[in-house]
């Protein structure tokens, strides 16, 4: 079931309820929940299709963008709703449509174009983060899509810009190890992770690793994650346990995206509740930092990762 209101406003400010002892300790230490392609409860259905390759030609066909739609959504919830139930990471990929009048307007994607352009969403989680200075967000922008040779670097420093004065002295400097005590005597909440080798300022993060199964098996997404978990050195900055399931990029997607009656949420509704009991058995043997999912407000995936910082509660 999804959060009622009430679920959702006990987890608003979670960071800030968190035990003392916690408040000192780098946020890479720290479980934080976070959503995989936050922006795809937003797709377009009148867009051009992006992904998969095979499909780009069937632009013009309803069906089968409506089918593209179908497993390319894997959030119910807006961003703000989402914020409110206690997701603090955003996973935000970036693309620019073809022939669009406004030269630097910017949407998200997945699979399609969404409907609500890059500016007006980071207001809306400015307006969030303004109201709650004591949750520390992360919002990492990636993939770029559409941003040709010949005006990716204008589109770059645009957004850039764009960020850097929306957000302003929000931003948490890449020179900080940040913690919660520090963030919040600075009056600092938003961490901005930028997957690009454009010049960065000390203002703008360089890319987060995300670490993901690569499959639409549970059991393998967990023997991967399992893997790297097990193999990685004591976490000493940002990374991602992507618990998100995915479509494969052979002929065999079509195994999946045929089904007449299922849908990439359902297969992750079906997946999750075992996806988080391993997070619960995992997390006793290797520390995990930020845990991305899909359907974020679905199955308890809140609560149960912030409730790794304090498992003994």
């Amino acid at each position: 079931m999804t959060m009622t209101a009430n679920e959702d406003k006990s987890y608003c400010n979670w960071m800030s309820q968190l035990p003392p002892e916690l408040h000192d300790i780098p946020l890479f230490k720290l479980a934080i929940p976070g959503s995989h392609d936050s922006m795809s409860y937003d797709l377009d259905i009148n867009s051009s299709i992006m992904e998969p390759d095979r499909l780009k030609k069937l632009s013009k066909i309803y069906c089968a963008r409506k089918i593209v739609q179908k497993w390319a959504i894997t959030q119910e919830e807006t961003i703000t709703k989402q914020l409110d139930a206690g997701v603090r990471y955003f996973d935000l990929r970036i693309a620019r449509k073809a022939h669009d009048p406004d030269p630097t307007r910017l949407y998200f994607h997945h699979g399609l174009y969404t409907k609500t352009d890059v500016e007006t969403v980071l207001e809306e989680v400015n307006d969030w983060a303004g109201g709650h200075p004591k949750e520390i967000l992360i919002l990492a922008l990636s993939h770029f899509h559409g941003f040709d040779k010949n005006i990716a670097e204008h589109l770059h420093r645009h957004l850039i810009s764009f960020i850097m004065t929306l957000f302003g002295a929000k931003l948490i400097h890449t020179k900080e190890t940040p913690s919660l005590k520090s963030c919040w005597g600075k009056g600092r909440n938003v961490i901005v992770s930028y997957d690009h080798s454009t010049q960065h300022s000390n203002e703008i993060w360089s890319k987060i690793p995300y670490y993901y199964g690569d499959s639409m098996d549970t059991s393998e997404v967990e023997s991967k994650l399992r893997h790297i978990l097990e193999k990685a050195s004591p976490v000493q900055s940002f990374s991602v346990c992507g618990l998100n399931l995915t479509l494969p990029e052979s002929a065999r997607v079509l195994l999946y995206i045929l089904r007449p009656f299922d849908h990439l949420v359902g297969v992750i509704r079906r997946s999750l509740p075992r996806l988080l009991r391993w997070v619960e058995q995992q997390s006793a043997k290797t520390p995990m930092n930020i845990v991305a999912s899909d359907v974020v407000t679905r199955n308890g995936f809140v609560s149960t990762v912030i409730k790794l910082n304090n498992p003994n509660a």
